[in-house]
């Protein structure tokens, strides 16, 4: 299970070369991959039906209890086969889709480094993997949805999408560490088992809107539902892939997977019921005011996502089978249609609803995809469509709070997605023939396969609604609830209220399809009026956090050397005074000046006279030569207190920075005072203030006895795991190896910026020097 997770990651680096070893076949090639995995998947399918579950693990970070863990059910097995089936069927599409673009290996690339990370997010079964895999989708979801980085809109879709992701994944880290350390555990499988001690904490409601942050964020509910339809500036392959299928649930998948955990409370049913039926029915409003084909799925997906947090809200064993079963449906209709429109587009040129019909002549197979998805859409029979709908119609009639309200809203918002069914899987083929930017032909077999094959796949399962049933309904409902649920899924239920609202929903859809220019008035009337504000309250966000930065900016880093040390010892001064005075009791330091030398005394007095010259000359040279003779006496003081290594090492430094500085001297203008009387005290206060605490603090060190197990550890395991004698080396080198890289790293990327900045100025003055070449000679 490992390998068929993270495999991803590896063949996600070498796509770009498959890519321009084979530049018409990458697509399938790398499409076996997520297929292979697709396949592998299909193996538990029985096992997990019969109620097994499969987990591996190997500790990461054994000394912090981190492990590598991963755990499959019936929740996470339909999340893998949906993420790698729609996977596979997406390379395959993207193929043709993208065929001869530059850049068409890096899209593989970040496809499939999203594919995996998913994967990642759906298995895990420890909560810091989670989180990095979680984080890992919003790093890979931002390459794909600004994919198109030429264009501004895609740049400012992909950064929204990136901030809004991202601020909520914070949130969730949160209430991730929060939630482990009162479990006592951060094993998923070891917490669902501390549900409730976790409930029972007074910081369960903290818990909690961190964590709906973080899901609410992720899958686009209100109030951050707006970042998913400006994500629609990515390549339709993204937009099927990530926003209807996959990525955008992940935040159902997380409140599904913590269900058992934090759910069944009234905090959480209600949260995520008023949140969820918002969420639907802006969504659905929304879509029947747009025109472009992308932008009206997907502001449905918005409300599907809402009905889906709804149904958790719920959280009644109908509900939950219900949400596991419309979780399928809409990866199946919704994909196959985010496909068809980028293939309209494709082909067309536009994907303006208005600018689109009669296509069903040159378009048959697209034609024939797009009917089947929007049947299933709208839930007509004997589409698996027809049998959520049911279900959902149950689960709300059957609901704890506000069952009437719950079912009216339900209603409405269905037959608000049916006419946009109908607006985008009927229109742009049936009716009158409308002329097209682009001249229509038959689409080459990548760009109505992959779309034919999802939709066909919501009629199959509709025909074999028991098997549906009980591989994946039944399962994923009892991996959510922790118990053993059999979902009740038929074709046919009889003469009943729920086909009753069913027959209802399709005649009031296709009745708002008919006066679909009035909800164009609608929604031109909300955004005029900013309804809601929420992209509103993101835009003024973002503008005054780059106003405080460019603030903060232009104030603390002004271009003056000095500025940037005051208050950098000023902040260092503030919290080690704060430190010092909250934590520390210093009634126990001790002067003791017994055993003082002559020599050191002398010393002491020649480093404190250098300190005073360097500070009083006049000339940058006697200032260096000042400063110099009181880092050597330094080392002298070092050598003294049997520190060799430290002397030698202050006697390089000062020697190279003395060397140096006199090198460059002749570059630095004389000194200036300029310094008012206010600036001086000012200077002086601050220095004596500096002063003062670094003095403190060297007597605490004195005055305290360290703990002896720090000294005793490395004296007796330096040569032992280190194989060094040198106490001092072996720290540096082995026990903080990883400050020592960072140290590395900082000054190698100094350094190739040095040199950056010094090619970029060397090919300025050629191109200055050519120019006045080519003058000279006109």
């Amino acid at each position: 299970m490992i390998f068929a997770v993270l495999v991803g990651f590896v063949v996600a680096l070498i796509a770009p070369q498959v890519q321009r070893g084979m530049p018409r076949y990458a697509g399938m090639v790398l499409g076996f991959l997520p297929l292979l995995i697709f396949a592998y998947f299909t193996t538990f399918i029985n096992p997990v039906a019969s109620g097994h579950t499969f987990s591996t693990s190997f500790d990461w970070f054994p000394s912090v209890n981190i492990q590598m863990s991963f755990l499959l059910d019936g929740l996470s097995l339909i999340f893998s086969l949906i993420i790698s089936g729609v996977g596979a069927l997406i390379m395959f599409y993207a193929n043709g889709y993208l065929h001869g673009h530059p850049k068409q290996g890096r899209f593989y690339g970040y496809l499939l480094f999203f594919m995996a990370s998913m994967l990642g997010v759906v298995t895990s079964d420890n909560l810091i993997t989670l989180f990095i895999f979680w984080e890992l989708t919003s790093i890979s979801s931002y390459l794909l949805i600004g994919f198109n980085h030429e264009q501004e809109k895609a740049r400012k879709a992909a950064l929204q999408a990136l901030l809004v992701t991202g601020g909520g994944g914070l949130a969730l880290l949160a209430g991730m560490i929060i939630t482990g350390l009162i479990g006592g555990s951060f094993s998923l499988s070891e917490l669902m088992t501390q549900s409730s001690i976790i409930k029972a904490n007074s910081l369960y409601p903290v818990i909690l809107g961190l964590v709906f942050l973080g899901a609410f964020t992720k899958s686009a509910q209100f109030p951050f539902q707006y970042w998913l339809p400006n994500a629609m500036e990515a390549p339709s392959p993204v937009s099927a892939y990530l926003h209807s299928a996959t990525m955008v649930k992940a935040g159902v998948y997380l409140l599904a997977r913590f269900t058992p955990m934090l759910g069944a409370t009234i905090q959480w049913q209600y949260t995520l019921m008023i949140f969820g039926g918002l969420t639907m029915l802006i969504g659905a409003l929304r879509a029947l005011g747009q025109t472009d084909l992308k932008r009206i799925l997907a502001y449905t997906t918005v409300s599907a996502l809402g009905i889906l947090v709804f149904l958790i809200g719920l959280g009644t064993d109908i509900a939950i089978s219900a949400a596991i079963t419309f979780l399928a449906i809409h990866a199946m209709y919704k994909g196959s249609l985010f496909l068809v429109a980028g293939a309209v587009d494709h082909e067309t040129g536009t994907r303006d609803i208005g600018k689109l019909g009669g296509l069903r002549k040159h378009l048959p197979t697209l034609a024939f995809a797009g009917l089947l998805a929007a049947l299933s859409y709208a839930g007509i029979p004997p589409f698996l469509g027809f049998v959520g709908k049911e279900l959902i119609y149950e689960s709300a009639m059957h609901a704890s709070w506000l069952p009437v309200a719950s079912t009216i809203l339900l209603l409405i918002t269905n037959m608000l997605l049916v006419a946009t069914a109908i607006m985008t899987g009927v229109k742009p083929f049936l009716g009158k023939e409308i002329e097209t930017p682009k001249q229509p032909h038959t689409p080459s077999i990548y760009l109505w396969l992959p779309p034919a094959i999802l939709a066909l796949g919501g009629l199959l399962w509709g025909l074999f609604t028991g098997a549906f049933s009980n591989i994946f309904a039944s399962p994923g409902a009892s991996a959510i609830l922790k118990s053993a649920i059999e979902a009740d899924l038929h074709l046919w239920h009889g003469f009943n209220i729920g086909l009753g609202l069913s027959v209802l929903t399709v005649a009031g859809g296709i009745g708002l399809y008919t006066v679909r220019n009035l909800g164009l008035s609608l929604d031109k009337l909300l955004m005029r009026n900013n309804f809601l504000l929420t992209e509103t309250g993101y835009d003024f966000s973002l503008s005054g956090m780059l106003r405080f930065a460019s603030w903060q900016t232009n104030f603390f880093q002004n271009g003056y050397m000095r500025h940037y040390i005051t208050w950098t010892v000023l902040t260092f001064l503030f919290l080690g005074t704060l430190a010092i005075t909250l934590f520390l009791d210093l009634s126990f330091i001790s002067l003791n000046f017994s055993g003082i030398h002559t020599y050191e005394v002398l010393i002491a007095v020649v480093v404190l006279l250098a300190a005073f010259f360097a500070i009083r000359s006049k000339s940058v040279l006697g200032a260096i030569a000042s400063l110099g003779i009181t880092g050597y006496g330094i080392a002298l003081f070092f050598v003294f207190y049997g520190a060799p290594d430290l002397a030698l090492t202050q006697f390089s430094i000062e020697t190279l920075t003395v060397i140096l500085l006199v090198l460059v001297v002749y570059k630095i203008p004389r000194f200036a005072n300029y310094s008012s009387t206010k600036t001086k005290v000012r200077d002086i206060l601050i220095s004596i203030g500096v002063g003062s605490f670094i003095t403190v603090l060297l007597l605490v060190l004195l005055s305290t006895d360290p703990p002896p197990s720090i000294k005793e550890y490395f004296l007796e395991n330096t040569y032992l795991l280190a194989h060094g004698r040198n106490v001092v080396n072996v720290i540096l080198v082995d026990f903080r190896a990883f400050d020592t890289m960072g140290e590395i790293t900082v000054l190698s990327i100094a350094a190739i910026g040095v040199v950056t900045l010094l090619k970029l100025r060397t090919e300025r003055k050629k191109k200055e020097a050519a120019v006045k070449e080519e003058v000279k000679e006109s």
